[in-house]
């Protein structure tokens, strides 16, 4: 099997068909035969969001079948597992199966923006028609040159076969005539049935670009090279929505292979995606442009923000936690209860999660080419038509006249989904036509210039019954929030921000009241893997491990006991942020199968065996883009307050599994992550600027602080169900699960993060 990290345009692809059968496939799931001249319109995807992907299959005279990914690739597999799905439906021969990024193209691919665990979700069905649409049109053909009735061919492995003659045709030699057939669409479209399956749910697919990463020949934006290339490093205000007071450039022009400087202008109104501003240095290599801007002599006004401080921030958030704030939810009368309820009969607990940043490993990147009349890009983006709607809006270009070539992502999380770095370097190669201007980001531009995860206080109440089961349940959350990018004056925490692990806890519990309180950004605030579910979860969790405690029950028989019966959730009064914007009809929270990954995660781990000393379990579970996930983490802390992670056992329920060594790969991943961030992951300011710089003091987490051993579990392979996601849920049970581990070992709660502060003070 091939794979090309390159851009294919319609007419090349075409071309390359060499004549043969080419398709697409429309949201409304309807596959149309392509020419040059055919235009496409699009429908509501199911869930209630709204898509137009433009995802092409070619089968070449060669019997050579393309793909092409329209999707971002950062390690989670969507390059593989959709073409797959498609390849699988096909009867194509993997190994003849070539895959093709897309660029940039809303018109043509629609929705590209790859974040939210929308990949196979949003796009599985979609490409299993298109793959059975190429599969019966070659049947037909095939039927058609032996003048056989179709229903006595079948395609099988990348030919097509009349069994009773014994007669076979490869998929080159039929691609001409099957592009000439009538394109099947509604009930005479057949898909496969489960048992038909080659590929989906196998996990023997290779990641199609593993091959290249291995040996060191995939291609990342950081490794884009063009000729005549210049390279770009930017010195931006060290404060959000600060600017530029005065700069002396003289030393930084005497650097050897230092070519110019570019002023680049503060962002005007809300951030959104637009760059801070500042100035960069233009030179022959990135080196000499690094050692320019350490030569820069720049005055800086550090605007609105400059008295951002992370210990008088954090008060301010206590405070508005611990005032009434706007209800969101608001079930049975919880205030009247916490009113009436003696001191004896509450449980009161506040949790702190400082902010995050993303840190992957490839750090921003991205190369600009500006012609008259065009802008040409090559980058690693996570939402490439953000990208292109920027820079045309940078340039005052129409975004058909700029051009966004995807390579792969070396990491994203969410950061590369604000492609601020995108119109960094258009601005920049504005000023030198005709020349490619790449702009690098150090680690340090990264760690301190990012979008980052949002810090939280989390106050949480509850009135407990004589049997130690809540009868009331308040839920605080005080963050500032994403929507204060896109708009002035934010200050509570958006719709989609609250419907994630806190207005959508399943407890059988008679007064539930979800209120936010207000807290202003003072820093760029982005999207992060799984988002608000983990300060949600994080403090959802940790309470009903204390809940379990003060009723003297263990916390797995306490938590199936708060969740209830197997039934189905779905208030419609709540409208879409339950589910993150999918319906609640589609996607309803089923606790039955939330029961389900807690039993496999509780039994994989042996929960309830004797430990040694030192030794904790912890069990944490939540409910995210619409997937069940647990994790029970067992620790051992010494008597010094040394920590080690002994096991990590992972369960998730995501519907059908398309991809499971995907799936295991995204579980084992989440876990390290959680971990690391969970120990040492903190962003703090003083004075507006960010405290913390690289990776000795911003840590990842280390081999020797890694589990010892990670066991996944993948639980419910129901093909009936639609698809949950995969990338962003295991994510969010793994802090707390690690902080009930550590009370469990110690007898010593742990309410904020990060933990490493706090264990040698267990000593």
């Amino acid at each position: 099997m091939n794979t090309a990290n390159l851009t294919l345009s319609r007419r090349a692809l075409l071309k390359a068909a060499g004549g043969g059968l080419v398709l697409s496939v429309g949201l409304d799931g309807v596959v149309h035969a392509a020419t040059e001249a055919k235009k496409y319109g699009g429908d509501a995807m199911p869930g209630g969001t709204v898509d137009d992907p433009r995802v092409f299959v070619s089968i070449g005279a060669d019997g050579r079948v393309q793909i092409i990914a329209h999707r971002a690739e950062m390690g989670t597999g969507a390059r593989t597992s959709l073409p797959m799905v498609v390849a699988d439906e096909l009867e194509a021969d993997w190994a003849q199966v070539k895959v093709v990024q897309a660029d940039a193209d809303e018109a043509r691919y629609g929705n590209q923006n790859t974040d939210g665990s929308r990949s196979i979700r949003h796009f599985y069905q979609p490409m299993r028609r298109v793959g059975a649409a190429a599969r019966q049109m070659l049947e037909a053909a095939a039927a058609a040159q032996w003048g056989v009735p179709v229903g006595e061919v079948k395609a099988a492995r990348h030919e097509v076969l009349h069994s009773a003659s014994g007669r076979r045709l490869g998929y080159g030699a039929l691609a001409e005539a099957a592009a000439r057939q009538p394109v099947p669409a509604g009930s005479a479209l057949r898909l496969k049935t489960t048992a038909e399956f080659r590929y989906i749910g196998k996990g023997q697919v290779r990641p199609v670009d593993l091959a290249d990463i291995g040996q060191g020949r995939a291609v990342y934006g950081q490794d884009i090279h063009l000729p005549g290339m210049v390279y770009a490093v930017v010195a931006r205000p060290p404060v959000v929505g600060g600017k530029v007071k005065a700069v002396d450039s003289a030393a930084a022009l005497q650097v050897a292979g230092v070519q110019k400087i570019v002023d680049i202008p503060p962002f005007k109104g809300v951030p959104a995606f637009q760059p801070l501003g500042g100035v960069a240095v233009v030179a022959r290599n990135t080196w000499a442009a690094m050692q320019g801007r350490a030569a820069l002599k720049i005055g800086w006004d550090d605007g609105p923000n400059g008295a951002y401080d992370s210990a008088r921030y954090r008060q301010a958030l206590e405070a508005s936690a611990r005032a009434p704030g706007k209800a969101v939810r608001s079930d049975g009368d919880a205030l009247a209860s916490l009113a009436q309820a003696a001191p004896a009969q509450k449980l009161v607990a506040e949790y702190y999660l400082p902010h995050l940043a993303h840190a992957s490993m490839e750090p921003p990147a991205a190369t600009a080419l500006v012609t008259e009349g065009r802008c040409e890009v090559w980058t690693s983006c996570q939402a490439p038509q953000a990208a292109v709607e920027g820079v045309a809006g940078a340039l005052g270009l129409k975004p058909e006249q700029v051009t966004v070539h995807q390579a792969l992502l070396g990491g994203g999380f969410g950061r590369k989904s604000k492609p601020d770095y995108v119109v960094e370097a258009a601005l920049i190669a504005k000023t030198m036509p005709g020349t490619p201007v790449k702009v690098v980001w150090t680690r340090d531009d990264d760690i301190r210039h990012d979008y980052l995860h949002t810090v939280s206080v989390e106050r949480l109440e509850a009135v407990l019954r004589p049997d130690g089961r809540p009868e009331t349940w308040l839920h605080r959350s005080v963050a500032p929030s994403i929507a204060s990018l896109f708009a002035p004056g934010v200050k509570t925490e958006a719709e989609f921000e609250i419907g994630m692990t806190a207005i959508n806890v399943p407890y059988a519990i008679p007064n539930v009241r979800i209120e936010v309180g207000e807290a202003e950004a003072m820093a760029r605030i982005g999207w992060f893997r799984s988002v608000s579910n983990i300060p949600h979860a994080f403090a959802v969790q940790c309470f009903l491990s204390e809940l379990a405690h003060r009723a003297g029950r263990d916390p797995k028989d306490y938590a199936l006991e708060l969740i209830g019966p197997p039934r189905q959730i779905a208030p419609a009064a709540l409208g879409d942020h339950w589910n993150y914007g999918e319906s609640p009809e589609r996607y309803p929270v089923d606790t039955g199968r939330l029961r389900g990954v807690i039993e496999a995660v509780t039994q994989g781990a042996r929960w309830g065996r004797k430990l040694p000393k030192g030794h904790g379990l912890g069990l944490a579970f939540a409910y995210s883009f619409m997937s069940y996930t647990a994790t029970v983490v067992e620790v051992a802390v010494d008597a010094k307050g040394a920590l080690q992670i002994v096991a990590v056992d992972m369960g998730i329920d995501c519907g059908p599994q398309i991809n499971p060594e995907r799936i295991r790969a995204q579980m084992e991943g989440a876990a390290v992550m959680g971990i690391g961030l969970a120990l040492t992951g903190e962003i703090s300011f003083e004075n507006g600027h960010v405290k913390q710089s690289n990776f000795h003091d911003y840590e990842v987490l280390r081999h020797a602080q890694s589990p010892r051993t990670i066991r996944t579990h993948l639980v419910n392979n129901d093909t009936a169900l639609p698809p949950g996601g995969v990338g962003e849920p295991p994510l969010p049970p793994v802090a707390p699960a690690l902080c009930n581990a550590i009370f469990a070992a110690t007898g010593r709660r742990i309410r904020q993060l990060p933990v490493r502060d706090q264990l040698t003070k267990m000593a």
